[in-house]
């Protein structure tokens, strides 16, 4: 595993510092839903879980999705709602041969106690920048379009 860090987990605000000053990419792993409630601008969602008849899955087009968006290379900064599935996402990402994959920890809404309370700020607990609209192309449907179309036809 190699990758410019020698950590493989960042705080929310390392993580925003990271993407601004040195070119990573925002990859949110959360649903369609939960990223429209707002994202870091500029981020692409590509969820890990996606609703089934059975109810939440694995989404098995995630590794093909990411790369179809994003080189080998690419630096990722993967995100999800409170650190669990970003963890997993880029556990995933790096056995794949992504070699430059961090995990923003605490993801977007911070870890909370079994009362609610607060034990690690998130994202948006520490009043970073929130986009509402998903830039062109960043969406998971066009990420996942973009995936089908690159596929060898059979």
């Amino acid at each position: 595993m190699t990758h410019m860090s020698a950590r493989e987990q960042v705080s929310p605000r390392e993580a925003h510092t990271l993407v601004v000053e040195q070119g990573y990419a925002y990859l949110d792993v959360r649903t369609v839903p939960e990223f429209a409630t707002g994202h870091a601008p500029g981020a692409y969602n590509v969820p890990l879980l996606v609703p089934s008849a059975q109810g939440m899955l694995e989404n098995a087009h995630f590794l093909p999705e990411v790369a179809a968006t994003f080189g080998k290379s690419a630096k990722l900064m993967v995100v999800c709602a409170s650190g669990v599935r970003s963890l997993r996402a880029a556990k995933l990402l790096r056995a794949a041969g992504f070699s430059d994959v961090l995990e923003q920890h605490a993801g977007m809404e911070g870890l909370r106690d079994p009362f609610g309370r607060v034990k690690q700020k998130g994202y948006r607990d520490e009043g970073l920048p929130i986009a509402s609209e998903t830039e062109p192309g960043r969406s998971h449907h066009e990420l996942r379009a973009r995936a089908l179309a690159s596929e060898p036809s059979p």
